[in-house]
């Protein structure tokens, strides 16, 4: 959960929605083949065959803004340095306009290459 104390009140917003909202984003994007698994657990879950589109996210509370990390693969021939101007643009308009809340930044890491 992330938790934000604004001047209006207390924000309280599950991690699953922010993952599947950008999760949902970036797969959207032009070049992205798929999600990577950003850590240990969801790395062990796609392993099981249990793959879901909020793998590779994860958003923090730095303050009251959001710290975003995405972990991608990408279609092979493709400009990354464009790929990834797109997806922080459009990560960070959706979450600002779906939440109100600032987003800080958007790491993008690319961890595979995939031929489509």
């Amino acid at each position: 959960m992330i938790i934000l104390e604004t001047p209006d009140g207390i924000v309280d917003v599950s991690n699953e929605y922010y993952s599947t909202l950008i999760g949902n984003a970036v797969s959207s994007c032009y070049g992205v083949s798929g999600m990577a698994p950003g850590n240990a657990a969801q790395g062990i879950a796609s392993f099981f065959g249990r793959k879901k589109i909020d793998h590779g996210v994860l958003v923090t509370a730095n303050g009251r803004e959001l710290v975003i990390d995405l972990h991608i693969i990408v279609t092979y021939g493709v400009n990354i340095a464009e790929i990834v101007k797109s997806i922080i643009k459009k990560v960070k308009y959706t979450i600002e306009d779906a939440t109100g809340l600032p987003v800080e930044s958007v790491n993008v890491y690319v961890d595979g290459m995939k031929a489509d």
